[in-house]
């Protein structure tokens, strides 16, 4: 059997840097995290040796992740993007291919196929911004009470709060370029396409 290994001196250090550096004091954190200042304080001394728990619930307090607390450095994205190197998804006839680097970023973005008659009345609202540009076809855009026509070499940016809906408006659908910040959001694994099986949303 493999010894245990002793995380308190790796941590211990990573806490308080990450506490002090959100500026919270050593009972605000411990509030947050479900504990007692004084466990929270032998946890940042070394003295005591953080669970799994533990450390999920100090992630979340510090807005970060276990893995940045145990001092992993994840590997960097790749900064240049293939043609062809990217796997397409159809979601209820909706067609997208990553244009960006997976994980690690602020952003996502997505060469996207949408097809003709599928839309229905569906709106999102959600918090971060959205940029598309037209490749082929023409798009319909409602935001918030207006609709807009694109048509290839448009584009818009907007806040995506503002309620909003994306169709083709041509019959042989639309193709698009859409970028989209994932602050506030779980969804990076967004698809455009409806609801499928595997539970993503489009926005």
């Amino acid at each position: 059997m493999s010894p245990a290994v002793d995380l308190s001196a790796a941590v211990a250090p990573r806490l308080r840097d990450l506490r002090r550096r959100r500026g919270l004091t050593l009972e605000e954190a411990a509030g947050r995290a479900g504990l007692s200042p004084a466990h929270l304080s032998r946890l940042e001394t070394g003295q005591r040796q953080p669970s799994l728990p533990m450390l999920l619930a100090l992630a979340e307090a510090y807005r970060t992740t276990v893995s940045d607390l145990l001092g992993e450095t994840p590997p960097a994205p790749e900064s240049v993007v293939r043609a062809g190197s990217q796997e397409t998804t159809e979601a209820q006839g909706w067609r997208y291919t990553p244009a960006g680097a997976a994980g690690g970023r602020a952003m996502q973005a997505l060469r996207v196929e949408v097809p003709w008659g599928t839309q229905g009345d569906l709106v999102r609202i959600h918090p971060g911004e959205e940029w598309i540009y037209v490749l082929n076809g023409r798009l319909r855009l409602a935001l918030g009470d207006s609709e807009e026509i694109l048509d290839p070499g448009d584009a818009a940016h907007y806040d995506s709060l503002t309620p909003h809906r994306l169709a083709a408006d041509s019959t042989a659908g639309t193709e698009l370029l859409f970028v989209h910040t994932l602050l506030q959001s779980g969804a990076s694994e967004l698809c455009l396409g409806g609801r499928p099986a595997h539970g993503k949303a489009r926005p």
